[in-house]
Parts: C-alpha cells; structure tokens; sequence
C-alpha cells in the first residue's frame, strides 16, 4: 500500500511536466520572437558551458540612456518567471508572451535591437570619450592583442583569468540584468561667477637656481657598474608587470602569493594607470601602448566596488598618473590624446566635489546622481587629504588652458594661506585633523546659548503666567481640577512626552486656547542643551520655514582644527604630502605664485624649531628624524613629543633638500641629507634590512653632543626601571629573613599541631581543596588581576611553583576522600611538610631592571637603537629611496648610490614571488611572512625612483621635471 502511494506522486508530478512541455510547444512561436531581438554571440573557446539566459552565462546588458533610475533592476526574464510563479499560489504558470518588435524587446529587456546587426567577433562595446566633453557608448573594433584579459576589468567578453580564483576560472563580475548607474553632471549649487574663477599666474617663469648637481663624465668601470644595477631594477618591473597583466589585468592590485586580484579603489585599474609613465620611462612602449587599450576602457562613470571616490587617492594616482604620462611620452607631440581626454573624463567628476559653499572639496564623494545632485559641505579630514590635489589639477590647467582646475585648488591654497597667517597652535604648520566645513561650531554654540538664556526668561514668564490662571480658577472645584490636569500634562511633556498631533512641543491650554511653551533640545555636535525657539502660532508653514533657517544658520569662518581636545602636529601620514607640495607647486608655476614660497619656508622654520631631533644610536652616527608632537594648544607648556620614525616621513629630506636648493637656503641641503641618512639607518639595521613602518628611538638632549648611552637606553626600554630595582631590593630582603625563619622551623619539627589544618579544611567545589594544600602557581587565591599578590609581589615565576595537586598524595582528613583523582603510584609527601610550606611561603622573586630589558629586547626582537616597533611590516613603500634618489641628483654623491644598492638587495629578497612582489609583515625578523598584497605604488614609485637612481642624470632631470606625492613627473615651465 506504501508504495502505491508513493507511485501517486510520481504519476502526478510527471502529468505536471507533460503539462509544461505542452504550453511551452504551443508558445514556441512567441520564444522565438523574443530570442530573434537578441544578439547571438558564437561561444569562445574555454567559455561558459552554456549559451542563452542560463545563470552560468547572463547576456551583459549595455546601460540604458536614461539613468534616472537608481534602484538596481533584476529584468532576467527567467528570474522574472521564477518570481511570478512563486506569486501565484503555487501555480505552476508559463507567461504567455506576444509577439514582440525589436523597439519593445529593447525597452522591456534593456537589450540591443535586432537592427543594430552586431557581429561578435569583430565587434565589442567599449567606453570612449568625446572631445566633445560627453562620455557615451559607441560601437568600436575589437582590438586583437595576445593574451588580452578580458573579463577582468575590460567592458566585453573573452576569455581570461579568474577574478578570485585560479587562472582561467571564468566568473561574473556583475548579474546581467542589474541596471549600471553612472555618474552624471549636475549643475552646481555654489557655482563660481566666471568673473571670480582664479586664473592660472601668467607671464615669463621666474629664474629658479638649478636643482641637480652638474655631473661630470663617469668612468667606464662605474658606468658598467651603473647599468648592471639598472637592468636588474627594469628586469623586476617587467616581471610585476607580467605579473599584473596575467592575474589582475583591469583591476586595481596584484595579489602576488596567490596570484588573484583586490579592487580597494573604484576597480579602475590603478596600478595600470599608476604605471603608465614609468613603462615609458623604462623605455618599455610596446607595453605602454598595450596599457592605453586597456586604458580606454576604464569608465570613471560608474564603479560597482565603491559608492564613493576616495578623492585624494584619486587625484594623486589616476589623474596624476594620466596627466603625467600624456607630459612624459610626448604631450600632443606624442600623439596620446587618449591619457588627456581620460583625464578629463575624471577630472570632470572630481569638479564636483568643489561643489559646497566655501569651495572646499568634499573627500569622499559619492558619485551616483542621487546624491550627487544634493547639496553638500565640506566636512572633516586630514591635512594631506585637503591639501594634496593642487598639483595635478594646476598640471590639467595649464595643459588644457582650462583655468577652473587651477581655481579648485588654488582656493584651497588661499585657505592654508589664511590659515598660516592667522596662526595655529605651533605657528607654520598645521594640526593633523582639519574642520573644513566653514562653520565656527562655537561661535554656533554661543549663539545658541544666548538663545537659551532668552528663551529660558520666556519659560518662566509663560510659568508665572500659568501659576496666575491657576489661582484664578481654583474657586471652582471642577476648574481647580482642569488645571491640575493641564500642569500634569506639561510636566509629562517638558521630558519628551508626544502630543497628540506626534510632536513634542509643550502644550499649555488656559481659558480653552492652546499656546506651546519652549522644550529643553540638545544641538548637534556640541551636546549642550538648549531650548527650542519655535512658538507655534496660526501659520504652521512660516514656523517650519524659520525653523529650517535655523537649522542652516553658519557662522563662517576659515579652516581651524577639526581635533576635539589634543592636536597633533607632524611630518608623517596624513600630513605630509600637502607640505611636500607647497615647493613643489611653485616650481610647477614657473616662481609666479609667492604664496607657495611663504607657505614652504614658514613650514621649514616649524620644523626646524620644534620637530627635528638626532637620535642616540650605538655608533654615534650624525642623523635626524622628525618627531611628533601633541598639544590642547599651549605646546610651550603641555606639549608632549612622539620619538617617532615613520617610513611615510622619509620623503623630509629630498623636501628639505630640494626647497634648500631653489630657495637658496645651503642649511636645509645639510638637513636634507641627515634626515636621508636617517631612513637610510633605518633601514640597515634590522635583520631584513627593511626599515619598518612605525618605531621609536631615544632622543638626544644635545644634536650636536650625542653619544650612545647603554645605561639611558634601557631606562627608556623600561620606563619603571626605579620600580623593578625597589622590588628586587625587597624581595632580597625578604628572601633573607623567609631562610632565617625557615631554618629556626626547622629546629622546632616535631612541635607542629597536626590537627589544625585537617579541622581548616573544607571542600571546593570540585572537592580537590579537601587536602589541606594550596597550590601557589598563579592564578593564586591571593593574586590580583594584574597578576601579583595583595603585597604586591611579581607571583608569576614559575621556577617557585609546587607541584600540581595530581602529583600529590591521598591524605586523610578524616573526610570521605573516595571523589578525589589521586595517583596512589606516586611517592607520597608528608602532610608536615606541606604545612610547613603553607605558613612560611616563599617570597616570589620579581623581575628585574635587566631582566626585563632583555626579555623586551628578546621578545620584540628589537634591534640596538629601537625603543618599540608596533608597526613592523613593509609594504613596498617608496618614500626613503624617494629622498636617497633627491639626494644622489642634488649632491652628485655616489655613495647614495651604494646606499641605495643596500635598500633594493634587502627589499627584493625579502618581497620577490612568482608573479611580482608582496609586502611584509615582520622586518624585525630575517625572513617574515608576506601579506599577499602590491600596492600600485611598488610599480608607480618605488621602482621608478630605484631605477632613477642608476639611470643617466638627464632622465627626469629635476630642472625640468617636478614630481607628485605618487613620483608623477610633470613638465615644469619653461
């Protein structure tokens, strides 16, 4: 019978699927009208299985012109049948479709219509720009290039690597049918009347004094040695660059280790574009040429990885690193108009985020037009953030005669420039967090305050007034009553009680008319408590209307600090590019701009006074660092100072350097070269030979009197040192007289009471405590949380430690002692004995003042020299060879050269994989783990800067040349 029934559900669900096969025959007609409106793409070898709208290969679906639709759209028609089958009360339905036109199949599919009569294989989309100034899609020939990835990163379909996965795995990088949003112009909220935009400076460039040092002819032993050591830093670009185009071709980074790829930008193929200029630097063109088709794909319109642009980042990598490479390979000479009309293409976007009422850039922008067509302020953010877009907009500028890009950026400048002026806590530089909003926050705060006072006066008048209707009505005692209600019913709303209407005003009805009192509010931002100014009155539009006045209200003002209490003031990250720019952008404008100037030589001073220190290093060595200093605004009084080197601060000596040079100042070279040298120590001794990110050092008092002291340096190693040595001077003495009492017990055995601890005795709850022996291996009954006893006393020692209570033995106690887990093969302990333990406990020997800088020197494996190194890894940063590179073209000397030699022997051998090269995460130790990423400025920088090094003095000369925060080469004035 049991199978009968099962046969049942087999018969019906097959009468079921005959059901279906029959609709879908006599529907055959309509499926092929549909099917005929959409283009056949013959499979390419190794693709998807599959063909047609199987979920294993979704037809990529072009965006559609009109983009006022936001919300992500699924017009997959199997979805769609899948959707309204399940709608439909389980009913297994077919939908019955008509005959559809090629004009309805592209509205209700979003698909290209029959008569567009695309051919696959020589075609594809692709976005190009428009010298018109519009981004749109156009059909263009499919460009045959070996080996070309597409699929990663390329608008089309081909073959190519796995997007997180092994070579060759095809995945989707976006579900078919989802409508792409693009970015779209919006007309400005605060636009610049055409009369105040600020123009590019015109007129002859300045005489500026050279920068490089007039080299003489090398001999031919060091030529050779030169270029051997440049061909090896080519031959490791063309290995990363294989690398990248084999596994991450039109993706962001390389994953080195394990050969995949990370999209931490828009996925616009940064590293390929932070590239550009060094492959033509390399003189690698074939590779070059090969980069602007992929290139030409990049639409800076949409981005399925972020909603919003990291503006800085941006700025620096993309449109630098297109602006520098049209500069490099030719300009319009060159015949590569594609880097200058992409460059605009993003440019464009990025105008937006001037786009607020004091013209500072927002710096993270979201691009989709929603909120893109909002109005916004400027908000919060670094100093290098803010002040890092100057020079590749002003490069734009000059090269397109478009004098808006130099106004973005120069009103920025203005605003440093103000800043500089009306002064900040340590005078010249400027605190690492910055309120760019425009608004006075306290000014607000003091405003509202008075506010509250006034309206407070009108509280108590309203109180007063009420306390009078009461007395007047109370003859009555149904009146009397009223009222009463009424008070309740303000008190229960003074705290937030909602009306009726669901506001939460306080409402006050005398003699039967209603009047709303203010309510205690607390204002954003300040967390102070004010009370509302709103009276509700007849006209409830006007109330509104003053109350969004209100809420706007903005006392102006120019950038100020965006920290709360303590500020911080140094050369490192978040600070440091906007200060390396100030003598940069005026070699970019040719000396025309003096504001630049100031702003560089008051920096200079700041820094020279109150951040530059020399270090106490075991060999004495004559080096200078940048510190870190942290202040509530009085740093003459509470300033408190970070020994820090940090790798990020190592571009201050090719700044101090080359600000020396054009600004005449031969003191600021010398510093220059210390600060170099600095890093160059850095990096020489630990056991990688890779300076870390992050460490401290000892200063010295005198920069001029400094040599190594042992004994200093381990106090600062061990800051409680007078600490360790008191306790290890008590413990002796308490050792002393413990053995002193100890051998006078040892004279008295035989006189114990045995009793007493047998009666003393109790269970624990695991009933192991019966025993009468306590365990003094920590955690002890009488150690704290910080691991010491209630004297105090260091019990952490594990030399002073009884055995474990598994190790002793069964004694008697004169319980049942059948529970307890005893290994009676053991040797048993006297009972005497232990109680004799008990009453006189060892003193537990501390650490001490050596002891503890050793063990800190073993553990952190710190190398002589280090006060701490948290954070140890490297990631392929190019900053220090940046200022060894500045130094070697400024002096001519070639011992920077060796120098420099060290640095790349220890980075490649520490970083090389099979497909580029990845970032550590230890150089404390000789050989450290990798972290399977490649930054895009290993490419962009730091082998570029390396290769510099070795190249001849006339490549990228810095009298002709002047380089970005991302060592984009910009061509100066002439």
């Amino acid at each position: 019978m049991l199978r009968l029934r099962r046969y049942r559900y087999y018969v019906f669900f097959a009468a079921v699927v005959v059901f279906l096969l029959y609709r879908v025959t006599q529907n055959s007609g309509q499926w092929e009208a549909v099917s005929a409106s959409i283009p056949y793409a013959k499979a390419i070898p190794k693709s998807s299985p599959e063909q047609g709208f199987g979920p294993t290969n979704r037809q990529s679906r072009p965006s559609k012109s009109d983009t006022s639709k936001f919300a992500d759209e699924d017009d997959d028609l199997a979805q769609q049948m899948l959707e309204k089958a399940s709608k439909d009360d389980g009913k297994v339905k077919i939908p019955d479709l008509k005959t559809t036109t090629s004009e309805d199949a592209l509205d209700k599919f979003d698909l290209p219509t029959t008569a567009t009569k695309i051919d696959p294989s020589d075609e594809t989309k692709v976005r190009v720009y428009d010298k018109e100034g519009a981004a749109k899609t156009t059909t263009a020939p499919l460009i045959d290039i070996p080996d070309k990835n597409i699929g990663q990163g390329a608008k089309g379909v081909g073959k190519g690597k796995g997007i997180h996965g092994a070579p060759g795995a095809h995945k989707s990088k976006t579900n078919s049918a989802t409508t792409t949003i693009h970015w779209k112009k919006q007309p400005e909220h605060f636009p610049v009347p055409k009369d105040e935009i600020i123009p590019l400076p015109t007129g002859k460039p300045k005489s500026i004094p050279t920068i490089q040092y007039d080299f003489e002819r090398e001999s031919a032993e060091a030529k050779e040695k030169r270029l051997d050591r440049l061909a090896k830093v080519k031959a490791e670009m063309v290995r990363g660059w294989k690398g990248y185009m084999t596994y991450a071709k039109g993706h962001d980074e390389l994953s080195p280790v394990s050969k995949k790829f990370r999209d931490p930008f828009c996925g616009w193929a940064a590293t390929l574009v932070d590239a550009l200029d060094t492959l033509w630097i390399m003189g690698m063109k074939e590779e070059f040429e090969e980069a602007l088709v992929e290139v030409e794909k990049i639409d800076f319109t949409t981005s399925e990885f972020r909603n919003e642009i990291p503006v800085f980042e941006t700025t620096i990598r993309y449109l630098g690193g297109l602006v520098a490479a049209y500069d490099v390979s030719g300009g319009k000479a060159g015949g590569y108009d594609i880097l200058i009309e992409k460059a605009l293409e993003l440019a464009e976007i990025l105008m937006g985020v001037f786009d607020t009422p004091n013209r500072m850039p927002i710096l993270y922008y979201n691009w989709k037009p929603a909120f893109a067509s909002q109005p916004k302020r400027a908000q919060g953010g670094s100093v290098a953030e803010l002040g890092s877009l100057a020079m590749e907009f002003t490069r734009l500028a000059q090269i397109t005669k478009e004098d808006k890009y130099y106004d973005a950026v120069a009103r920025i400048t203005d605003a440093f420039y103000e800043w500089q002026e009306r002064g900040t806590s340590i005078p010249g530089i400027f605190p690492e967090h910055v309120d760019a909003s425009g608004c006075n926050r306290t000014a607000e705060a003091e405003i509202a305050a008075k506010e509250a006072e006034r309206i407070e006066q009108q509280q108590i008048e309203l109180q007063k007034a009420s306390s009078s209707s009461k007395s007047d009505i109370e003859a009555d005692g149904s009146l009397a009553k009223r009222a009463e209600s009424e008070l309740h019913t303000l008190n229960r709303r003074q705290v937030g009680t909602p009306n009726d209407d669901g506001s939460k005003k306080v409402k006050i009805v005398t003699n039967g008319e209603e009047m709303y009192a203010p309510v205690e509010t607390t204002t954003p931002k300040t967390g102070r408590a004010t009370t509302s100014t709103k009276m509700e009155d007849s006209d409830s539009s006007s109330t509104d209307s003053k109350s969004k006045k209100e809420k706007d209200k903005c006392v102006p003002q120019g950038l100020t600090s965006g920290a709360w209490s303590s500020e911080q003031y140094s050369m490192g990250g978040s600070q440091d590019s906007t200060y390396e720019y100030f003598p940069k952008q005026w070699l970019l404008l040719g000396g025309l701009e003096p504001k630049y100037k100031t702003l560089h030589m008051r920096v200079a001073a700041a820094v020279k006074k109150w951040l530059l220190y020399r270090p106490m290093v075991p060999d004495d060595r004559d080096i200078l660092f940048s510190a870190k200093i942290n202040t509530r605004g009085n740093p003459e009084v509470d300033a408190s100072t970070e020994w820090e080197v940090t790798h990020l601060t190592c571009f201050i000596g090719g700044m101090f350097g080359m600000g020396g040079k054009i600004f005449e100042v031969p003191e600021d070279v010398e510093i220059g070269k210390k600060l170099t040298d600095g890093c160059v120590w850095a990096y020489e001794n630990t056991p990688s030979g890779i300076m870390p990110e992050g460490a401290t050092v000892v200063p010295c008092a005198e920069a001029n009197n400094c040599h190594w002291n042992e004994t200093m340096y381990w106090q600062y190693l061990d800051p409680l040192y007078e600490t360790h040595d008191q306790e290890m001077a008590d413990f002796e003495k308490q050792h002393k007289e413990w053995k002193a009492k100890k051998t006078q017990k040892a004279k008295m055995k035989g006189h114990q009471n045995l009793g007493v601890a047998a009666e003393e005795t109790t269970f624990g709850k695991d009933g192991l405590d019966a025993v009468g022996i306590q365990k003094r291996a920590p955690p002890s009954s009488r150690s704290g949380s910080d691991g010491s006893d209630t004297d105090g006393r260091d019990i952490s020692d594990k030399s002073t430690q009884t055995p474990k209570l598994e190790d002793k033995s069964d004694i008697s106690t004169g319980r049942d002692t059948s529970a307890l887990s005893v290994n009676e093969e053991e040797s048993q302990i006297p009972l005497k004995e232990e109680e004799d333990d008990i009453d006189l406990p060892e003193p537990m020997r501390p650490m001490s003042h050596k002891e503890y800088v050793e063990n800190r020197i073993t553990s952190e494996n710190l190398p002589p020299g280090y006060v701490s190194a948290n954070y140890h890894a490297y990631i392929l940063r190019p900053e220090a060879i940046e200022s060894v590179w500045y130094m070697y073209r400024i002096t001519g000397d070639t011992s920077w050269q060796d120098k420099g030699w060290k640095m790349w022997n220890a980075i490649v051998s520490q970083t090389r994989t099979e497909a580029g090269n990845s970032a550590i995460d230890n150089v404390l130790l000789a050989k450290s783990g990798k972290t399977d990423e490649m930054e895009s400025f290993w490419l962009a920088e730091t082998l570029k800067y390396f290769y510099l090094l070795y190249s001849d003095p006339n490549v990228i000369s810095l009298d002709e040349w002047v380089l970005n925060t991302e060592a984009h080469p910009f061509k100066r004035p002439s």
